[in-house]
């Protein structure tokens, strides 16, 4: 399994970006398609790598949850190479937290079938919380490893072998299946869809689901944190200029004015 998010595409200029301050959510930029998460293409990288080095005895199924989803979008996986796409929708999934997006992609992954991996981004370019894979995990009751940068799952079934990426080199951890691994950008970049992968993944449709065919109601959708407020910063510059009769008066008089402000 797979998770992946549609998100407004993070490259984007800046003077597109949005806030309705009143509904507390961000504004899609118009004329500005969105894309799915990159480091969830990472993740699908990953399973096909999988699928290659057991010479493909293994079936990738990507999961999605949201609404309004754009088709050309959300097929990228598909045309990668995924086998299938199943998409949770419902107009109250707009904009979920952590929390209530944990709860629909359990249901949904209990429903889809046995696993034996679930992979997911190591976070979402639109909130950076990197929250719902390791309430993911927690919810399904398996182990969670975080940042891989490659994964060795082997056909027998046995433990699934990773490569964490650390800020001063790497740390290899084995789990066994069934576990949720976040994978990094380190993993390398994803591949290109084939013209092939993407003539395949015009003729499969989407499996789509609302909440009651995963056995919720729109209850479980009640965010378990709060969102007081969503604004775009103001910046304010200011500038003083000190001076003096030459270099040395201006050194002196800086320090003075530095200890004043308590910086030094």
């Amino acid at each position: 399994m797979v998770c992946v998010k549609q998100v407004p595409d993070p490259d984007a200029p800046a003077s597109t970006f949005r806030v309705d301050e009143t509904a507390r959510r961000v504004v899609p930029p118009a004329g500005i398609p969105p894309v799915v998460n990159g480091f969830d293409l990472h993740a699908t990288e990953a399973a096909l790598r999988i699928k290659d080095a057991r010479a493909g005895d293994a079936e990738i199924t990507v999961l999605s949850v949201g609404h309004a989803f754009v088709i050309e979008v959300i097929k990228k996986p598909l045309s990668m190479g995924a086998d299938s796409l199943v998409l949770i929708e419902d107009p109250a999934a707009a904009s979920l937290d952590a929390t209530a997006t944990v709860a629909v992609l359990t249901a949904a992954i209990r429903k889809a079938g046995p696993f034996d991996l679930v992979l997911c981004g190591r976070q979402a370019s639109d909130w950076d919380n990197a929250h719902v894979p390791l309430g993911l995990a927690e919810s399904l009751g398996v182990p969670c490893v975080t940042l891989a940068r490659r994964i060795d799952a082997p056909k027998d079934g046995g433990r699934i072998r990773v490569e964490r990426s650390l800020s001063d080199g790497y740390q290899v951890v084995e789990t066994p299946p069934p576990s949720v691994v976040t994978v990094s950008n380190e993993l390398g970049e994803p591949r290109y869809p084939t013209l092939r992968g993407i003539m395949a993944a015009t003729r499969k449709q989407p499996v789509r689901w609302g909440l009651a065919d995963v056995g919720l109601t729109r209850d479980v959708l009640a965010p378990g944190l709060e969102l007081e407020r969503l604004f775009v910063p103001q910046r304010r510059l200011e500038a003083e200029i000190v001076k003096g009769e030459d270099e040395a008066d201006a050194g002196r008089r800086l320090a003075l004015r530095l200890r004043e402000a308590k910086l030094i």
